[in-house]
């Protein structure tokens, strides 16, 4: 299906750690602050970043006139729906593992290749998808109950995944003449100014002075997430055909089982180290090299 450089492996464990971890820091954050803020506040620290990682590498800031438009729709698809709906649903969920419900993404990420773009999956495809699809009900098996009462919070997630699928599909495909690190810059802009909006609309009444642990991990967002880990997941979402690149972060809502495990005290259950092996599956199903034909 596609073999990875040496430099987009290294980026994918890099964006592995960084997002796998960032789960239960984000449930630690949201816990004593009003979501949105707390998303806003990342932001603000994270573009600056952006902004200086351009003028050390001399990263043009420029977009052609006649081409901004693609960057706001490329921005409402990968950045603005994806984290205005996760962060408003993980209050509502009961643990960081509900979050696994937004890496549902590379399945719809296969059913819109398949049913807009033309993509026909191998065999090996379909593989993928099935045991990512059975690893994610494994890791939510004990979240059902949950879930029941919270349907709310259940749809943002699943519509955040969608959104991201298709975004990742057009940014795969943007024959944009800039980099990928002038066109991230630019999508964080935008949501961080949408994200802002929303926030004096909605949650004025709820700002509060952050405390420690919320100022960790703002900074732990706005540093390693918006600074590091989402440049490098749109610099592999280009280079890499969207079922490659959406399956090869499945390993991420595992590492924030784990973590959550480790930070929050969640239990694990056999269903757990199960979807670990049907993960694995599903990213070697797409990365490893097929055998060559006699």
């Amino acid at each position: 299906m596609h073999v990875l450089a040496p430099r987009q492996l290294a980026l994918l464990v890099l964006v592995t750690l960084i997002w796998g971890v960032n789960w239960p820091i984000m449930k630690a954050g949201v816990t004593g602050l009003p979501p949105l803020m707390f998303r806003t506040l990342s932001m603000w620290i994270g573009l600056p970043v952006l902004a200086l990682a351009m003028l050390a590498t001399r990263t043009s800031f420029t977009v052609p006139r006649g081409r901004r438009g693609e960057v706001l729709r490329l921005a409402v698809t990968n950045m603005v729906v994806w984290h205005v709906l996760i962060i408003m649903a993980i209050p509502m969920l009961s643990s960081g593992r509900a979050a696994i419900l937004g890496y549902t993404m590379p399945i719809f990420a296969a059913l819109f290749g398949a049913l807009w773009f033309g993509q026909k999956l191998l065999p090996r495809g379909w593989l993928g998808i099935g045991a990512a699809g059975l690893g994610v009900g494994l890791l939510l098996w004990h979240e059902v109950t949950h879930f029941s009462g919270r349907p709310t919070g259940v749809f943002m997630m699943v519509t955040a995944a969608a959104f991201w699928a298709l975004g990742t599909h057009q940014l795969r495909r943007t024959t944009l003449p800039v980099s990928t690190l002038t066109i991230t810059f630019w999508m964080t802009a935008v949501t961080t100014l949408s994200m802002s909006v929303l926030s004096v609309v909605f949650e004025h009444d709820q700002w509060r002075m952050p405390g420690t642990i919320a100022w960790a991990s703002i900074a732990y967002n706005g540093v390693m997430i918006f600074g590091l880990a989402q440049p490098a997941w749109f610099f592999l979402a280009r280079g890499l055909p969207p079922l490659a690149s959406s399956l090869s972060v499945m390993f991420i809502p595992v590492l924030g089982v784990f973590t959550g495990a480790l930070m929050l005290g969640e239990v694990l259950h056999w269903q757990d180290w199960a979807a670990v092996v049907l993960i694995v599956v599903a990213i070697a199903s797409v990365l490893l090299p097929a055998r060559p034909k006699a």
